[in-house]
């Protein structure tokens, strides 16, 4: 019985550091997502003898698999609370909107703002570059200002150039 406890404790360990793993390669944070892939395979090793030695082999593979199911929403889980990343941010509104301009650039968002010619109208749309972590609190303050708007956010890959990214530092080291 203790080795089938084992065995599930081990997947959820091993399958949350498999989601970040993964979740750091596509980021491009390879030095992290080597040493948590030595990790998992270690952990995946261990786990593996345990279902494939035990006496309730059946058991321990049911357990395998669903600590496997229960370490994959475990791991989401963790990614969400870690946000790594940026978020790219498009909000459309019909009319110009100063307050939501303002209040976005108080709260230390950099936005850009341009008209767009729309089907029945011209069309306002805004665009910001965000921490990750951010993305809720711009979700919200739109939608408390403006609650028509349509918000569309995509985490882009790589960007280069511009003042933002070291502005972001700043900020947010101002708020630690």
């Amino acid at each position: 019985m203790s080795n089938i406890i084992l065995i599930l404790i081990l997947q959820l360990v091993y399958v949350p550091l498999l989601t970040l793993r993964t979740i750091f390669l596509v980021k491009n944070l390879t030095l992290f997502a080597a040493i948590f892939g030595i990790l998992e395979m270690l952990i995946y090793v261990f786990g593996l003898s345990l279902v494939f030695n035990g006496d309730q082999s059946l058991v321990a593979m049911i357990v395998y698999a669903v600590g496997f199911g229960l370490g994959m929403f475990l791991g989401t889980k963790i990614e969400n609370k870690l946000a790594i990343g940026y978020v790219y941010i498009t909000i459309n509104t019909q009319d110009k909107n100063q307050e939501l301009i303002d209040t976005l650039r108080i709260n230390g968002f950099a936005i850009t703002t341009y008209i767009g010619e729309g089907r029945d109208s011209d069309r306002y749309k805004y665009e910001i570059l965000a921490k990750r972590n951010r993305e809720k609190e711009v979700f919200t303050l739109v939608e408390s200002i403006e609650p028509k708007a349509f918000i569309i956010s995509y985490e882009p890959k790589s960007f280069k150039g511009g003042f933002l990214v070291d502005r972001m530092r700043k900020q947010a080291k101002l708020r630690q």
